[in-house]
């Protein structure tokens, strides 16, 4: 019998501000959907904070025994500069800026988001679909939606028609605004618009001469909105109607407004049962921003190669400091609260290290293991309340080294429980791994960095003398270690 018909998993859902019951569409099946990155530029710490959030739902949805569809998009066309109508293509705009065609804009940075992601120790959605890939598909929604009576086109674009959806439904009922106040808030439109109201957002958008990316219509060469691609893909895969959406809170409106409004005008049907959003990441009490310098790379972080940082951390020290917090608030980033939450994951790795080794007795004495592993779960149902998990789990460090120190005990099958337990919750639902911090400026650590560039160009040296033997073993011997070798265009990596 599968964990989820045991459990009572509640969700916070952003449409109706409470936490509800999780109950799927069909039983023993999840269709999850996350807005994915626009891949135009390196992937920022807050990006993914999001991403380890939705990642945290995805794994304890599938060791609740669900089977799970996990859709996430990759933004690669169509997303102008201020989110709207207006600006050049964000790609475009790269890939002027880099001198690069726009597609290898989308190749670079969606590389860079998968490594980092992976370093992160996140699992691959089932789907990873593009916008680029789904035109056809953006064309044919866009037709419904006119034959519907809710958009309209003016001068080769496509509109959609917020006052007349509105009539019978309600636009702003996710982000909880009035239309009344938008328009009393909203300037009135320009002889230039082609809009026939100021709250109607761009279907489909007419190419200026100078626009890269551009696509043929029945409305003339252009490109689609960015609202409309998450629409389409989100319901391509899992239905006109499925269960849990997720992504950034920046993103409840005016995207996720407009994808219920796009959603209802297709197919007359409320496309999402369930909205959650991950909240926003700040550094030193201050938002996250390139422009003002207040921001760190991952690749940074991992590093340490950054003044705001007194050394290098681990992508799972960062993810465990992450998860420490709830993904519905705000979570300030410092070097001090790093460094604080390396201590605690050392810690929690050194109990997991000492389970395998710790005597047993007739009866368990400090813990009630199997109470606390029903508040781990209950912790878990709890909209995925991973700090007070966490908590849970170091009630269990602390009973640990109390066995270890022979001031409790724990019986053999309670041992097996706890062993059980603190594997399924580390390692599979919160996603850690079993690699502490690095310090930079350790001298140790920078032997180890020679001696792995050391047997790197050896092998380089067997590959050129087409001695693969030599070359795949120390590349096997490595692996058996657990470091990868990675090679690519510039030369060969290695990830510890």
């Amino acid at each position: 019998m599968p964990l989820y018909e045991n459990q009572n998993l509640k969700i916070y859902n952003s449409l109706t501000g409470e936490k509800e019951i999780f109950k799927p569409l069909t039983a023993g099946y999840v269709g999850l959907y996350v807005c994915g990155p626009t891949v135009y530029n390196k992937v920022h710490l807050g990006n993914c904070r999001t991403f380890i959030s939705f990642d945290l739902v995805f794994r304890y949805l599938k060791h609740l025994g669900y089977k799970v569809r996990y859709v996430r998009n990759i933004t690669d066309a169509g997303h102008l500069e201020d989110d709207a109508e207006t600006g050049e293509d964000r790609i475009a705009k790269k890939a002027r800026l880099e001198k690069l065609e726009p597609m290898e804009i989308v190749q670079k940075y969606t590389i860079d988001f998968h490594t980092i992601l992976q370093k992160f120790n996140n699992l691959p959605p089932s789907i990873e679909p593009t916008a680029t890939g789904h035109i056809v598909e953006q064309i044919e929604i866009i037709k419904e939606i006119i034959d519907n009576g809710l958009a309209y086109e003016a001068n080769g674009s496509v509109y959609f028609d917020v006052l007349k959806y509105h009539e019978n439904n309600h636009y702003g009922i996710l982000s909880k605004r009035k239309l009344e106040d938008m328009i009393a808030n909203t300037r009135e439109l320009t002889a230039q618009s082609d809009k026939r109201n100021p709250q109607d957002f761009a279907l489909w958008k007419k190419a200026e001469p100078q626009h890269i990316m551009r696509w043929p219509s029945p409305w003339g060469v252009g490109f689609p909105g960015w609202h409309l691609e998450c629409t389409v893909m989100s319901t391509k895969y899992l239905g006109e109607e499925f269960d849990i959406h997720g992504g950034g809170m920046d993103l409840k409106f005016p995207h996720h407004e407009c994808e219920i409004a796009q959603g209802k005008a297709a197919s007359g049907k409320d496309p999402v049962n369930y909205w959650m959003h991950a909240n926003m990441l700040t550094l030193n009490g201050q938002k996250m921003a390139k422009s003002t310098g207040n921001n760190i790379l991952p690749s940074d972080l991992f590093s340490g190669e950054n003044d705001q940082l007194s050394k290098a951390y681990s992508p799972s020290v960062a993810r465990f400091f992450m998860l420490q917090a709830n993904y519905r608030s705000i979570l300030d980033f410092s070097d001090e609260a790093l460094t604080a939450a390396e201590k605690g994951f050392q810690r929690l790795m050194e109990a997991i290290a000492t389970l395998p080794n710790l005597k047993t007795q007739k009866e368990t004495d400090g813990l009630k293991v199997e109470k606390w592993r029903e508040e781990c779960y209950n912790a878990m149902n709890d909209d995925f309340n991973s700090p007070v998990l966490i908590a849970k789990l170091f009630d269990a460090v602390k009973f640990i080294n109390a066995v270890k120190a022979e001031k409790a005990a724990v019986s053999t099958e309670d041992l097996e429980i706890l062993k059980a337990t603190m594997h399924a919750f580390v390692f599979d639902v919160l996603g850690l791994e079993t690699v502490a911090a690095v310090d930079k400026n350790d001298k140790n650590t920078e032997r180890l960095k020679e001696v792995l560039d050391l047997l790197v160009a050896l092998r380089k040296s067997a590959r050129d003398n087409k001695d693969f033997a030599t070359s795949d073993k120390i590349r096997d011997e490595l692996a058996a270690l657990g470091i990868t070798l990675k090679d690519g265009k510039e030369g060969t990596t290695y990830t510890l």
